[in-house]
């Protein structure tokens, strides 16, 4: 458990990301997204009676965790119709297979939205955390999608929940650097890859939240928005924040478990609390960088960490529930996605047709450090 002090903010750790806002034009600005998912889904019971899980208090989380279904990887039945525990060796496989996959759909899917080819594409950043490859997945979706060979790619791994928004930011310094050229990030998160069926708590707690999915999403800089793409769809990325809590640095964390001789996570039980008592502090510096209050912001776009660190969340910082709604269904439907959660939960807020232009947008993901990462968009 971690200490109480972990619980308080400290003004002095809260670093700046990016420079204050740009020219309307220097800035990156989003311009599509795409998603992708195996293609089994499991309700939260399925998994119960598929593991065969009696313990009432495991059973407790699962039924408990706002979570109806989440897509994952599972290991096919043997012949008793019994589903054996992976080896270190075949989870690493998985990782690489559902990866380069999902990744590829995502990709597709995120220029079929925009209209472009994947010739188009001078940039490729890919993250995840399920995992590791040398050579990363931008190199294995190069080759995969048959991007060009000159395509600048790179790998952002290991850093967890918030690793999407540091990898936006810097993506986004990218295309400022590159003014015209087509970016595109990817998170890549075969989170069933990193599973261990121990029956401990610990791991049990992290197969109740996190599912399988992979986002794509599309940036230029230095361009007029085209007077042709539908209004309140196309944002650009006004600003970026972060909050490190090195307190609370082992609070989230994948590593060595040496009493299961594998690798597994371990998420802290005091996480939702860390993370409410920093939201405000973030998000207040976020936008007092460029003059606004929280009444200025229309759109709340938050990582669907689990049902208590929504909560801690939403309520630090006062938001409703319509505030929140893609941020729990994306939840209730998908489970913990880790970096790309808060791009399939973008997806929803562009189908929903409810952006105007001028309406501001924040962004925030909460990971391993601990950290609180956070954008402020304008449409």
């Amino acid at each position: 458990m971690m200490t109480p002090t972990a619980l308080l903010p400290h003004p002095g750790l809260i670093r700046d990301t990016s420079p204050p806002a740009l020219e309307s034009t220097a800035m990156a600005q989003i311009l599509a997204v795409g998603t992708a998912t195996p293609e089994t889904a499991y309700s939260q019971r399925e998994l119960l009676d598929i593991f065969d899980i009696q313990d009432p208090r495991i059973r407790s989380v699962y039924l408990n965790s706002a979570i109806d279904r989440r897509f994952l990887t599972l290991p096919e039945p043997d012949a008793d119709g019994v589903r054996r525990m992976e080896t270190t060796g075949q989870l690493l496989a998985k990782h690489k297979a559902q990866g380069i996959a999902m990744g590829s759909r995502a990709v597709q899917d995120c220029l079929k939205q925009l209209g472009a080819d994947l010739s188009d594409v001078h940039y490729l950043c890919c993250v995840t955390s399920t995992g590791f490859l040398t050579p990363g997945f931008s190199a294995l979706l190069i080759r995969e999608l048959g991007l060009d060979r000159h395509t600048s790619r790179a790998d952002i791994v290991g850093m967890g929940c918030n690793a999407g928004l540091n990898s936006l930011n810097a993506v986004a310094g990218w295309t400022r650097a590159h003014p015209g050229e087509l970016a595109l990030m990817v998170c890549i998160e075969a989170c069933s890859a990193a599973y261990v069926f121990d029956g401990t708590m610990r791991t049990s707690v992290v197969n109740s939240l996190f599912g399988d999915g992979s986002a794509a999403i599309a940036m230029v800089a230095g361009t007029e928005p085209d007077p042709t793409t539908e209004p309140g769809l196309t944002p650009r990325i006004v600003d970026f924040t972060s909050c490190i809590i090195p307190e609370a640095v082992d609070a989230m964390r994948y590593d060595w478990d040496h009493a299961q001789n594998g690798f597994s996570f371990y998420l802290d039980p005091d996480i939702p609390y860390v993370v409410g008592a920093h939201a405000r502090l973030t998000v207040d510096r976020l936008l007092g960088r460029s003059g606004l209050r929280q009444a200025d912001i229309a759109h709340w776009l938050v990582h669907s960490g689990g049902k208590k660190v929504v909560d801690a969340v939403g309520v630090n910082l006062g938001l409703t529930r319509y505030d929140m709604r893609h941020t729990t269904s994306v939840l209730r439907d998908y489970g913990n996605l880790s970096s790309g959660s808060f791009l399939f939960s973008y997806e929803r807020l562009l189908r929903e047709g409810t952006v105007r232009p001028g309406e501001y947008g924040v962004l925030m993901t909460m990971g391993p450090g601990s950290t609180i990462e956070t954008a402020l968009v304008r449409w």
